[in-house]
């Protein structure tokens, strides 16, 4: 009688665990020393993002923040601005928040309670599981995108892995798939295939270790699996942003709310028709001292919609802006975190969080003087 569930491949877990010895990823920086928070933080930077996009900013992020004592105590400013050009912001807001909990609710320990680590800002179910199961060892299966991948198109599963039924029945056979032991070495072991074998587009099916009963292979749709989100209509938004700089070509910026888009990163003064430009000023204690220059429309993808940036440059006067300038006293110190308005000198630019947009903007400017 077989050992595995009926309808359930035989020796799954052994071929991938075998594959993985072989052929997986071993000298990834986040698998040297895997403790909860390198592997937290590193989960949280691959969601939606490549590997190799992640290595560096993974390593500059350990070597400022090595352990949640660090994060937690630096100023979120820090945080942002090692995160600037990554992407998704809310996942530094999210880690800066947890690293806090962490401190203040668990001693500075990551708890080993699947629910407890769910309860942390920014973790969901696979992330909460591969953390426990690559750094601790605990059996928790995970359902990354990779995994979805692999899943579906071994088992021939229909559907948009994201609908709530389809979503179910991949938790369930994800969970009756992962091994009591060697759990950490198959996590990462069913998300190198996906990463690099099951791959989105042109999978290397000969050289997968699943490759003699997956269902996709087998009835010609490997393509075709999963299947994609149901289309809409992408939309197209555009917005206007005010470039206002002083005597000493300083550009001002504003610091966006927590929530929302690029949320608590720092970016001009934003507004939606050009006729609110003089109210924009004057709302930021500002006085236009030559005429405004239209420059080129900067065009920016969102994962939900497209974003045309119009950026009108406009000399100014400043009366009682309230801005602050990183080189006063206490302010490289963190004391940005209540600020609304920052006089940003390009020259010498400060350590805060900046769009990849608006990096572009200032440095566009920089290199007009």
């Amino acid at each position: 009688m077989s050992a595995h569930p009926v309808g359930l491949p035989a020796g799954f877990p052994e071929r991938l665990l075998a594959w993985h010895a072989r052929h997986g990823r071993h000298d990834l920086p986040w698998q040297q020393q895997p403790t909860p928070y390198r592997v937290w933080v590193s989960e949280i930077m691959l969601q939606q993002t490549q590997v190799q996009t992640v290595i560096g900013y993974y390593q500059r992020f350990m070597g400022a923040f090595p352990d949640v004592h660090a994060l937690a105590a630096a100023p979120l400013d820090e945080v942002l601005h090692l995160w600037s050009g990554l992407g998704y912001y809310a996942r530094a807001r999210n880690l800066h928040r947890a690293a806090g909990l962490l401190v203040s609710e668990h001693g500075g320990a990551f708890p080993r309670e699947l629910a407890a680590v769910m309860a942390l800002p920014g973790i969901g179910r696979s992330t909460a599981g591969a953390i426990l199961a690559l750094a601790c060892g605990q059996r928790q299966p995970i359902l990354d995108g990779n995994v979805r991948r692999v899943l579906c198109r071994h088992r021939g599963i229909d559907g948009w892995p994201g609908a709530p039924a389809v979503e179910r029945e991949l938790w369930a056979l994800a969970d009756v798939l992962t091994p009591v032991r060697d759990t950490a070495t198959y996590t990462q072991a069913i998300m190198d295939l996906g990463a690099t074998v099951c791959t989105r587009r042109r999978p290397a099916c000969t050289l997968c270790p699943l490759v003699d009963d997956c269902v996709a292979r087998r009835e010609g749709r490997v393509e075709a699996l999963p299947a994609p989100r149901p289309r809409r209509e992408r939309p197209r938004r555009r917005t206007h942003m005010l470039l206002a700089m002083d005597g000493t070509a300083r550009v001002l910026l504003r610091r966006r709310p927590p929530r929302g888009l690029w949320g608590g990163l720092w970016a001009p003064p934003e507004f939606a028709d050009p006729g609110e430009l003089a109210a924009v000023l004057g709302g930021c204690g500002l006085v236009a001292t030559g005429p405004v220059r239209t420059l080129p429309v900067l065009p920016h993808a969102f994962t939900h919609f497209d974003l045309d940036i119009h950026p009108l440059a406009v000399p100014v006067m400043a009366h009682d802006t309230g801005a602050v300038t990183p080189d006063e006293p206490g302010v490289a110190d963190g004391g940005m975190e209540d600020a609304p308005l920052l006089w940003y000198n390009p020259q010498q630019p400060p350590r805060l969080g900046l769009a990849a947009p608006v990096a572009q903007l200032l440095a566009a400017l920089q290199g007009e003087n």
